[in-house]
């Protein structure tokens, strides 16, 4: 990813799109030799930065420092680079370019940690763990299909990002305010030309079409659309961070921890979940990132205003940096997770009687009590057991009192069984299982070569 916003792929590119143009232009009559258009496909990657430096001081414009700099490696080919081209040409189609490239590699690692996430939830598709909802004890889930929730998140982030990557369109050949002008004179008013020349070089750049009108540049609104995508990738991390943070803090599920590694400096005992934060830290700031884009595609006046440039400079690179790393981080921590399944049946089996009382109360009518008296004794039952646990700091002593009361005699012989934690995690396995048939399996069938596909980055601290 690095590499994708760094200047060496960003003026290369340029230097792709002076040849393409070149190359478009020759096959429809322009005067280009194939001397020039085979000096300027020799020199793509030979650009002297401190001499392109140089000419950007001179001229105050960093596009005319490297034509310059280009003419410089390919003399030959200096009077036709750039030929009927205004600055948005290389600058606004590199873009493109590189948010394309930028989102093919979070594809990769949206596909990866969907994957890995698979494995988990799979594993532990019905190991009973208790529900919260206001983050207050519920139903019971179980900890593969909690695992479900975060996968359908990226799911949907998948979906959008390859939508923004199969709709993405190049800025094409449009000239200084979006008219083909300059094109128009190039080619003695034959309209017909300058469409054919639009298309020829989307092809020789490697997209399918151009967008069908713009200004000078492309509609900002791309910028906020793929920054958005990138937004939603962040949210669907921080959401299963913070589950992880929460769930540390309840010592049930903990990412990855080194034996070495030390969780703070005064507190040796601790175990912080570093990795789940810094997730949620980057985060914070990619989801802010399209308010940007979109103030900037709102404020940009008639076919174009310079304001939008230096802004973009920031957010684009750094919002794919920072989800970039997230995805990173994010891998890690799914593949480390540590599931302590003791601390998770004794936090269900803490809440479980209060959830089993209406098993309890059907079983006993059943069996021919009185429902209301049933449900009276409960009710007395529970109050109680509940002020031992809050009052007195004792483990829930509900079944006993149950199974003490003889209204309840016809349950006593198996209210054991009656409070298996399976018994109430209603389809949640069989949830996992049909969701990653259905849903899952299929996209990694789908990208299995991207699975296939080593990172070169990785977690180091």
């Amino acid at each position: 990813m690095s590499f994708v916003w760094s200047p060496a792929m960003k003026f290369t590119t340029w230097r792709k799109l002076w040849t393409a143009l070149a190359t478009a232009e020759q096959e429809l009559g322009i005067d280009i030799s194939d001397e020039q258009l085979e000096e300027m496909r020799t020199k793509l990657y030979d650009v002297d930065f401190e001499f392109a430096a140089q000419k950007e001081r001179e001229f105050r414009h960093d596009v005319m420092g490297h034509v310059h700099a280009f003419g410089e490696a390919a003399p030959t080919a200096m009077p036709i680079i750039h030929l009927g081209a205004t600055s948005c040409y290389v600058g606004d189609n590199t873009d493109i370019v590189q948010i394309r490239d930028a989102l093919v590699l979070v594809r990769r690692k949206l596909v990866k940690t969907i994957s890995i996430l698979k494995k988990f939830a799979v594993e532990h598709r019905d190991l009973p763990t208790l529900g919260f909802t206001h983050y207050q004890p519920a139903q019971l889930t179980t900890v593969g299909k909690r695992a479900t929730l975060w996968m359908q998140d990226l799911l949907l982030d998948l979906e959008r990002i390859t939508r923004e990557i199969d709709d993405l369109p190049m800025r094409g050949v449009k000239g200084t305010t979006g008219t083909q002008a300059s094109f128009l004179e190039l080619f003695d008013g034959d309209h017909e030309k300058v469409k054919v020349l639009n298309k020829r070089v989307c092809e020789l750049m490697g997209f399918k079409r151009a967008i069908p009108v713009s200004g000078q540049t492309y509609t900002r609104k791309i910028d906020f659309n793929v920054l958005s995508v990138l937004s939603g990738i962040a949210q669907s991390a921080y959401k299963m961070c913070g589950d992880v943070r929460l769930l540390a803090n309840l010592k049930e599920v903990e990412e990855p921890f080194s034996k070495t590694q030390i969780g703070s400096s005064a507190m040796a005992y601790k175990r912080n979940p570093m990795r789940s934060e810094r997730v949620c830290s980057l985060a914070r700031y990619a989801m802010g990132l399209p308010n940007a884009a979109a103030n900037t595609h709102a404020n940009q006046w008639f076919e174009r205003t310079l304001d939008d440039s230096a802004i973009r400079r920031i957010v684009l690179p750094e919002g794919f940096l920072a989800v970039d790393v997230i995805l990173t981080l994010l891998a890690d921590i799914a593949d480390g997770l540590h599931v302590w399944p003791n601390v998770i049946k004794a936090h269900a089996m803490a809440e479980l009687p209060f959830m089993a009382t209406e098993v309890i109360l059907m079983e006993c009518v059943k069996a021919g009590g009185d429902r209301q008296e049933l449900h009276e004794a409960i009710r007395v039952h529970s109050m109680d057991a509940g002020a031992v646990v809050k009052g007195e700091g004792k483990p829930n002593d509900l079944m006993d009192r149950i199974a003490k009361d003889p209204l309840f005699a016809s349950v006593h012989d198996k209210l054991e069984s009656m409070i298996d934690p399976i018994l109430f995690v209603g389809r949640a396995p069989e949830q996992v299982d049909e969701f990653v048939e259905e849903e899952i399996q299929p996209v990694l069938e789908k990208y299995a070569d991207l699975l296939a596909v080593d990172s070169v980055d990785a977690v180091n601290v």
